[in-house]
């Protein structure tokens, strides 16, 4: 899988056994720099693999772009021996971009950073609130089921996160509720390639349903919020600002989504059981 996945040598001890060496897989990571007209926007440490959906979603998320249109090419710096450095040219864009996320807040000083001030920032590049779409118990949970069935990266490594996208109802395909499958060893990156892809390709992620195979942050539900998803469902614990930010911007938070359990944390309304 190129610099998807690597193999490595490694010694595995076992206290009650025998120690062996043998050659593992192991999930790729590399620094990828994202340029906004040629200034450095971002550094992130990413999976190589889909860096220009991953752009993109990190750019809708920031409220730099909000169509695929915004941006009129995306391109990797030629003059370096690696693809480690992607720049997008977006006319009408100055150096002084949104603040939205944790890195960007930090930068208003003493304003009196607080969960609300970051909750603020989300909702002001926010078009409108996700719309009010049902998404039944059990179509989240198969959809749950569907992210892990396609998780190929972690399937070889242990160490890759997922994120997958299913339209709102009545826009899911027959044969798969996921129309698009991401993975990435950190969890907001492979959530920025899955909203960027469905930004790039036309699929609509307004009312969607966002499955993640992590926990629920604060940065995630920003995420989702600014693009419209409709219901979050991650695997794993969800933090106390993931859950504020996701009742006041109008986002249903499912955690502890596994074995067809979940516990539902913000806008119950639109997953009848």
């Amino acid at each position: 899988m190129g610099r998807v996945t690597s193999r490595h040598k490694v010694v595995r001890i076992d206290l009650d056994g025998e120690t062996t060496r043998s050659i593992d897989t192991v999930a790729g990571e590399e620094p990828l720099e994202v340029r906004v007209n040629g200034t450095t926007f971002t550094v992130t440490m990413r999976t190589p693999g889909h860096d220009i959906d991953l752009a993109h979603g990190l750019l809708r998320a920031e409220g730099v772009i909000a169509r695929r249109e915004d941006v009129v090419t995306a391109r990797f710096c030629s003059d370096l021996d690696t693809l480690n450095v992607l720049n997008l040219e977006v006319p009408g864009r100055s150096d002084e971009l949104a603040v939205t996320s944790t890195r960007n807040l930090a930068s208003l000083g003493g304003c009196g950073l607080c969960g609300t001030t970051a909750v603020d920032a989300v909702d002001a590049v926010m078009s409108r609130p996700p719309p009010e779409v049902v998404w039944e118990a059990d179509v989240v949970a198969d959809a749950l089921e569907e992210l892990r069935s396609r998780q190929t990266v972690f399937d070889k490594t242990g160490g890759a996160h997922g994120a997958g996208l299913a339209p709102a109802p009545g826009g899911v395909g027959a044969a798969r509720l996921l129309a698009i499958v991401r993975e990435d060893i950190g969890r907001h990156n492979a959530v920025d390639k899955v909203l960027g892809a469905a930004l790039v390709t036309g699929v609509a992620t307004e009312g969607g349903l966002l499955v993640v195979s992590s926990r629920a942050s604060f940065e995630i539900v920003q995420k989702a919020a600014v693009s419209g998803i409709a219901v979050l469902a991650c695997v794993s614990a969800p933090s106390s600002l993931a859950i504020e930010a996701a009742d006041r911007l109008g986002v249903t938070l499912v955690a502890f989504a596994r074995d067809r359990r979940m516990s539902v944390y913000t806008h119950p309304h639109r997953i009848p059981h």
